[in-house]
């Protein structure tokens, strides 16, 4: 029997214009598809990451705990299925929360790093005082996603140097190791240092761990907490638009750093993102506040 054709939305997510932030495909499941499948039409989309919704019914015990909407959901880049993805959950929240396809303000997400939550947060945006009073006003929002922290450890100083040199030379302050993903975190001397960076990927495929994800303190004035850019040529990904993932590291970093538990990051890739970020320390949580925008739809038809 001929499968269903599956309806799928492209959202760029932790921006509110148009071909900004980081590109997700959203695709709703009506089944589980094998694996091979999910990742050949990751491969087709060849954008950063393209996530798969199943809805869970009530059925089981296990979903009778909670009374909101919950979903499968799996991410998977061009080349590999991964483990936490910040942007394609922010898309894929986006989706259900602008189509109508849920009815309720939270949503939760079954995934290989356990239940993650998204908020529908209203704003009320109006062009002039007078909107509000003649019932005008347009309804936006923003989406927060609670996610878990992820720790850092440091690693053998003798790894600085080829690290370096993949980035060209930039001044490096600092590395660590993520525990998860084994990427690398590399501070640099400074948020402009972040945005000079000319990453050799070839040189970064060599250095040992997924990743690096690269960042700094900005500038004064700025309006920023800290800058980042991250590298996943290992994943398929050269420079990957906007990672929320990479936050839930970067800000605690930062929050301890800056002594502070409400920061504002910006991510300075070609695309950029902000993502407006609350440390929770005492349950090890970051939530994470950004928007998204839908750019297209369509159907697959395989």
């Amino acid at each position: 029997m001929a499968k269903k054709p599956v309806k799928y939305y492209v959202v760029d997510a932790f921006t509110d214009s148009p071909f900004k932030g980081n590109p997700a495909a959203v695709c709703l499941l009506e089944e589980e598809r094998d694996e091979q499948w999910l990742q050949a039409v990751a491969a087709e989309f060849n954008i950063s990451m393209t996530c798969y919704l199943t809805r869970l019914t009530d059925t089981g015990s296990d979903s009778l705990k909670s009374p909101n909407p919950r979903f499968h959901i799996r991410w998977f880049t061009p080349v590999a299925e991964v483990e936490l993805c910040g942007h394609a959950t922010l898309a894929a929240a986006h989706t259900l929360f602008s189509s109508g396809l849920v009815n309720s303000n939270i949503i939760e997400f079954v995934t290989l790093s356990g239940i993650l939550t998204a908020k529908k947060v209203l704003e009320i945006k109006a062009s002039d005082s007078s909107d509000i009073q003649n019932g005008e006003a347009q309804e936006c929002f923003l989406i927060e996603l609670n996610f878990p922290t992820v720790p850092a450890i440091d690693v053998n100083s003798a790894e600085v140097s080829s690290i370096s040199s993949a980035l060209n030379g930039a001044s490096v302050i600092d590395i660590k190791k993520i525990t998860t993903s084994d990427a690398l975190f590399v501070v640099l001397l400074s948020g402009e240092s972040v945005i000079e960076i000319q990453p050799d990927f070839d040189a970064i495929r060599k250095c040992p761990g997924l990743g690096i994800i690269v960042s700094g303190a900005a500038p004064s004035g700025s309006g920023f907490d800290f800058y980042s850019r991250i590298f996943w040529p290992k994943l398929g990904i050269n420079e990957d638009p906007v990672c929320g993932s990479a936050h839930c590291t970067l800000a605690p970093y930062w929050g301890k750093k800056l002594g502070k538990c409400d920061l504002v990051a910006y991510q300075a890739s070609a695309r950029s993102g902000v993502l407006n970020i609350h440390l929770d320390e005492q349950n090890q949580r970051v939530l994470l506040r950004g928007k998204a925008v839908t750019i297209m739809e369509g159907s697959l038809l395989v």
